[in-house]
């Protein structure tokens, strides 16, 4: 209590608290315009906190972290348009509880549930990062080797039923972060003569143009298509005390559910609400209600996506792998400001550390009220037209990209960033491994290269060290398994045909 007593006294400044509430009420804002959601607002606004301290800098980003995912409920509520992804199931019983005139108390549920969700991941992160940290201190270069190919692998995961997709992608990643000079050599690789890319691709332009300008390109691209009508006077109503208690036990597993979920790299919100809605809608004494505007169906939901905020900051504080593609963009902050995620930052940024426990809690407890007092305002904001919007995502993007470096190139980058992420969601393939694979590049190269030093050019040697053998069996059964689930569905298809 002590440490977070200090990490407390770091967050409550006058420059921290105004990160903290402009990082949350723009995250709910992104979080309630459709098809932004927490990758893009992230994005937009990384490239400013350039110039911020360290702890404003990470208010900020985990303000709109944690602003987002419960910001897309309002949206899923009010138009059956989800804001972000993990609110589709939210849509599910929230929609109907607005179609009988309780979008307010619908609206009161997610709220409360979110917040309670989010706090109790930072439970989760308080007592596990620490310990997760602590056993990794007894990790070579061969275990980081064997972590960073795990979470590269975990990563392409997120495209379902894609993992080719989602490995191609990663290794592309991987590739652009090789761009420029050599850390141990000096040498310069895939330059092709040009002085400007001796200095690499920098990652900030490229996220900037992969996610936000690519975003853009396909709002164009999709100008045609319908828009939803827009539901006014959306309020907020609490459900009362009687209410909650035959719903305490889901309360309760979603956020255990989502805690779990969040905490495994590669997963994230979207999935852990679904789980959470599934086991909600199979073990809830209302479950014959679900889909008819059950509070129980928001709940599960609600609480389950807003635990993986803090779970997920777990793999990526203790070890520098990102739980999600958010907390994948949020690693960027870190590197922009010289702080490296993993036991080292444990040994020699405690007080940082803690200061995270700490702006996590604050961020939650003022998204509550940000829901509470601004439920209506939020929803006004679907007024905005969709071509003014894109135009200050476009105008934001830029300056953002060009500011951190004032290097022309980095504008380039951005363009290009966007025209290849474009074409990626045009065919299907998933953006979050490309920026792992950009993260994590260094760090593989590097422990691969340090670890080949240690065993003498031996890479079977990996295979000795018991920590490494276990991920490197780990990664072989996620890469392989999709595809003895395929063989075994085609032989029983063919089984089952008739000769």
């Amino acid at each position: 209590m002590e440490l977070f007593a200090q990490g407390l006294g770091h967050v409550l400044t006058l420059a921290t608290f105004f990160a903290m509430l402009a990082g949350t009420v723009l995250g709910v804002m992104v979080g309630v315009l459709p098809g932004l959601g927490s990758v893009i607002g992230i994005t937009m606004v990384l490239p400013f906190t350039y110039s911020m301290d360290q702890i404003p800098a990470l208010a900020l980003m985990l303000g709109i972290y944690c602003g987002s995912v419960y910001g897309g409920s309002i949206t899923a509520i009010a138009i059956n348009t989800p804001g972000t992804p993990q609110a589709a199931a939210t849509a599910l019983d929230g929609f109907p509880m607005a179609q009988r005139g309780e979008a307010d108390l619908a609206i009161g549920w997610a709220t409360a549930a979110s917040t309670i969700g989010g706090l109790f991941s930072v439970a989760v992160l308080i007592l596990a990062a620490p310990q997760l940290a602590a056993f990794s201190l007894n990790f070579t270069a061969i275990e980081f080797f064997a972590l960073g190919v795990f979470a590269l692998i975990c990563i392409a995961n997120v495209s379902r039923g894609a993992m080719a997709k989602g490995l191609l992608t990663g290794a592309i990643g991987l590739f652009l972060a090789t761009v420029g000079a050599d850390h141990v050599t000096g040498d310069m690789r895939f330059t092709f003569g040009s002085f400007e890319m001796s200095a690499g691709i920098s990652l900030i332009p490229a996220i900037v143009g992969v996610f936000a300008l690519s975003e853009v390109f396909t709002r164009v691209a999709d100008n045609h298509k319908p828009k939803p009508q827009v539901v006014h006077n959306v309020g907020f109503r609490l459900p009362p005390v009687a209410e909650w208690k035959p719903r305490l036990g889901t309360l309760l597993k979603s956020c255990m559910i989502g805690s779990f979920v969040g905490a495994l790299p590669g997963t994230g919100a979207t999935t852990s609400a679904f789980i959470s809605y599934s086991e909600a809608r199979r073990s809830s004494r209302f479950r014959e209600n679900f889909g008819k505007g059950e509070p129980s169906g928001i709940i599960a939901a609600e609480s389950a996506n807003n635990a993986v905020t803090g779970s997920a900051m777990v793999p990526t504080l203790a070890l520098g792998i990102p739980g999600d593609p958010v907390t994948a963009v949020m690693l960027g902050t870190f590197i922009v400001h010289g702080l490296t995620p993993g036991p080292q930052l444990f040994l020699h940024h405690l007080d940082l550390v803690y200061a995270i426990f700490a702006i996590l809690v604050v961020v939650n407890i003022m998204m509550f009220f940000c829901g509470a007092l601004g439920a209506q305002l939020f929803t006004r904001a679907l007024r905005i037209p969709e071509p003014l919007l894109m135009t200050m995502v476009v105008v934001i993007a830029i300056v953002g990209a060009y500011g951190v470096r004032g290097n022309p190139l980095d504008l380039v980058i951005a363009f290009l960033g966007g025209v290849g992420g474009f074409l990626l969601r045009r065919g299907g393939f998933p953006l979050a491994p490309l920026v792992i694979g950009m993260v994590l590049s260094e760090t593989i190269e590097n422990s691969l290269r340090q670890g080949l030093l240690l065993t003498r050019g031996s890479f079977l040697a990996f295979f000795e060290r018991p920590i490494a053998l276990g991920l490197f069996l780990l990664t072989a059964t996620m890469v392989l398994w999709p595809i003895l689930r395929w063989l075994k569905e085609r032989h029983r298809a063919s089984r089952e045909t008739p000769q």
